[in-house]
This record gives C-alpha cells, sequence and structure tokens, in this order.
C-alpha cells in the first residue's frame, strides 16, 4: 500500500470517529479504536485515563451533539505518518461550549488502521460579546 492510501485511510478512520463522538455512537467509534486503546484527558484538574470499555460506556450515557442540533465544528490539523504502521493525527473540534485538541495515535495490523490512543485537553469556548 503507498503512502497516499495509507493517508487516505487514517483520513477515513478520523472522520469516522468525528462522526462517531458528534452522534455519540459506540458503536461507531468501536469500529476505529484498536481494542488496546486508551482515552487520557489531560485537562488541568481533570485527568482521566481509560480502557475502551470504560469510555464507550461514557459515551453511551452522554448527550449527543447531533440530538441537541449542534452544528459539527471540527478540523484535521495534521497527519502524519511513520511508515506503514504508524500515524498521528492533531485535530481540533467544538462540543457543548468547548475546544477540544485531539492528538491520535494510530497503528495498523491485521485490523487494519486504529487508534491506539487519544490524549486531549480542552478551554472553554469564549463566551460571544
Amino acid at each position: 500500500m503507498s503512502d497516499q492510501h495509507h493517508y487516505a485511510a487514517v483520513n477515513s478512520v478520523i472522520e469516522a470517529y468525528l462522526l462517531g463522538l458528534y452522534h455519540a455512537d459506540s458503536k461507531i467509534l468501536s469500529d476505529v479504536f484498536h481494542p488496546d486503546a486508551r482515552y487520557v484527558n489531560t485537562h488541568d484538574g481533570e485527568y482521566m485515563n481509560h480502557s475502551m470499555q470504560e469510555y464507550f460506556t461514557i459515551i453511551d450515557q452522554r448527550t449527543s451533539p447531533a440530538s441537541v442540533g449542534e452544528s459539527r465544528a471540527e478540523n484535521i490539523l495534521s497527519i502524519d505518518l511513520g511508515g506503514s504502521r504508524m500515524a498521528f493525527a492533531k485535530l481540533t473540534m467544538t462540543m457543548f461550549g468547548r475546544e477540544y485538541l485531539d492528538f491520535l495515535t494510530l497503528t495498523y495490523d491485521h485490523l487494519g488502521w486504529r487508534i491506539m490512543s487519544k490524549v486531549f485537553t480542552y478551554i472553554p469556548k469564549q463566551q460571544e460579546q
């Protein structure tokens, strides 16, 4: 597989990830996260480090941005390939009044491209004056 194909495959995983977050859909997210992946929140005072099972429980209890009519606001800032089996993506999104910054590490194995770790933080979105 060429770098161009790897890049496109990683981009597809990220697009599905963003869709899964927008709809708070753990089924979509389970298709893009590796079963051994970790979910880490680094926001000051709110550190979390969860397994996928723990993370999907949180997702299943969450109100989705789609269900309350929020517009999708996200941006893939970069995707870097580390050969044919490793990638890193940096992205931003706005949900529920917060600006999120996600660092995703992806790996390629018998499952295809999957997110192996999600490390993120957020800041409250500035209120419009």
